[in-house]
This record gives C-alpha cells, structure tokens and sequence, in this order.
C-alpha cells in the first residue's frame, strides 16, 4: 500500500481541480475533506460558520480530516486552514506525503473574487484579509515535505512535478 498524498494551501489555489487528476493517473481516491465536511453537516461551509461557528468547523475539520488519513491510497485536499492544526499537520507529516501548492497573492485574490463560498472573506476588505491569511498560514504551510510554486507553471506541469516528487518514496 503506498502512503496518502496529501495537497494543502490556500484557498483557491487548485487543491480540488489538481487531486483529482493526480488521483485517477495514480490510480487513488480523491477526497476533498472540505466536501466530506459539507456532506456530514448537510450544509455548505458558508453556512456552517455562520451557523455553528468557526469552532464548530475546525473541530468537524480535525475529526474528518483524520479520519481520511486512516485509509491509505488517497489523495486528499485539505481545506486552507487544516494544515495549521497541529494534530493534523503532525499525523500528515508522519504518516503521508505532503505538497504545498503555493501561488502568488494576486493570483489567489482574484481566482476568489466568482466565488461566494468564502467565509474568511467576507468582509469589506477581502484583499486585505487574503493576505494576512497568507502571511499567517505561510509559515506553517511551509512545514510540507514539498513546496511546488504554481505561478507560471500549466495543470500539466504541476500534476507531472508531483508525481515525480511522490513516486520518489
């Protein structure tokens, strides 16, 4: 059995659109941990927070979150702020194959701009509050057995680099 690929970053970066393609060419499941939370509460994120809170969502998180990296074979995207609950970051880290896919802040900025499924964004100030999340989750993201800089690099070239990267173990 071969360990969890696991895709991590910021919201908007292509976690989703990028595992599952990888996770066909691997021959795995794709798990969005983000989806996983939406189905078990029948309701979007977005609602959620507005509804039960943060707290409420960060806890959800952890608990599917490590349950998915209970079964082997996956590629699992993680939501923007899984990776910074230590409990999760620590299991990944022992236990899986971890890839930052990391982008410039304007690019990120305006690939949320269509969407309303943001609840960290919304607010007046949304530029603002991208990139102090940025600059807040950056420093832990950094903490992933591979960083692959997304800015100039096609779907293809991305999904090839990590491919690379993860028959290496």
């Amino acid at each position: 059995m071969k360990k969890n690929l696991i895709l991590l970053g910021m919201m908007a970066v292509g976690k989703t659109t990028i595992g599952k393609i990888v996770a066909k060419k691997q021959k795995f499941k794709f798990i969005d941990t983000d989806l996983k939370i939406e189905e078990k509460n029948s309701m979007s994120i977005n609602e959620i927070f507005k509804k039960k809170g943060e707290k409420f969502f960060r806890m959800e998180e952890e608990k599917i979150v490590l349950n998915c990296l209970e079964k082997e074979e996956r590629v699992i995207s993680l939501g923007g702020g899984s990776f910074i609950n230590k409990t999760i970051r620590e299991k990944i880290l022992k236990n899986a194959i971890s890839f930052w896919l990391d982008l410039n802040i304007k690019t990120l900025t305006s690939r949320v701009l269509w969407n309303n499924k943001r609840p960290l964004l919304e607010n007046e100030n949304y530029k603002k509050t991208m990139l102090d999340l940025y600059n807040r989750r950056k420093n832990i993201y950094k903490l992933a057995h591979h960083k692959i800089i997304c800015d100039k690099m096609s779907k293809g070239a991305i999904i090839k680099k990590i491919i690379k990267l993860y028959e290496t173990y």
